[in-house]
């Protein structure tokens, strides 16, 4: 999916109803223009793609838009590298009201 992320451009973005929270690699965070000094610290470990556990950077809030609606989402900041600039999960979709459905990639907005 496409959208924005405090007003900047961003794709790759997957939902994922299996996954427990949202998250962004670090690397992306960079690439929004922010610094670790913009990130509120969280004692917590998480396990990604392989099973392989890290240790969250912390968390952020930003304003995330997709199609027509802008919504403030708490993101998790990991280290781990992936194909994906950020991961929905269960609370944005919730959230936004939406309907994934990974067999066909198709995401309804009610």
């Amino acid at each position: 999916m496409k959208g924005f992320v405090d007003g900047k451009p961003m794709t790759k973005m997957l939902v994922d109803g299996g996954a427990a929270v949202n998250l962004m690699p670090y690397t992306t965070f960079c690439k929004l223009g922010k610094g670790p000094e913009g990130l509120l610290e969280i004692d917590m470990m998480l396990k990604y793609f392989g099973g392989n556990a890290s240790k969250t950077r912390g968390t952020v809030n930003i304003e995330l838009m997709i199609g027509s609606k802008t919504l403030p989402t708490t993101f998790f900041i990991i280290d781990g590298k992936g194909t994906y600039s950020l991961l929905l999960g269960p609370d944005w979709i919730h959230a936004n009201c939406c309907i994934p459905s990974t067999i066909h990639q198709y995401l309804i907005q009610c």
